[in-house]
């Protein structure tokens, strides 16, 4: 059982991270490479002020990092566990979506 405020305050950083479809996306995308904001911008098709702004939340969330490299930026996860962590999330998921054992699961709209 979770108990220290750090470990829940943790897993609700974690989860703020996770709640948005294009952090997520982000998040996909740095697990594969590091990468520049301009690259990422281009390669998920959105502006970059709008990257930008998920970029800054995924960094107050200490999820991923800045790194400096001259003038520019390279983002990257903070850990690379947490590219494992997504990972067995998303199986997790996937294996939890595909068992559903509720009878009426369609039709309730659970498990």
């Amino acid at each position: 059982m979770l108990t220290l405020a750090s470990d829940i305050d943790a897993l609700a950083r974690f989860g703020r991270a996770l709640a948005d479809p294009i952090r997520c996306r982000i998040l996909l995308a740095l697990r594969d490479a590091p990468a520049h904001p301009a690259d990422l911008a281009d390669r998920l098709e959105i502006s970059r002020t709008r990257l930008s702004n998920h970029l800054a939340c995924l960094r107050d969330c200490g999820i991923v990092v800045a790194v400096p490299e001259g003038r520019r930026v390279r983002y990257e996860l903070a850990d690379t566990r947490l590219g494992h962590a997504l990972d067995d999330l998303r199986g997790a998921v996937l294996a939890v979506e595909a068992d559903r054992s509720c009878a009426d699961a369609e039709e309730k709209g659970c498990c």
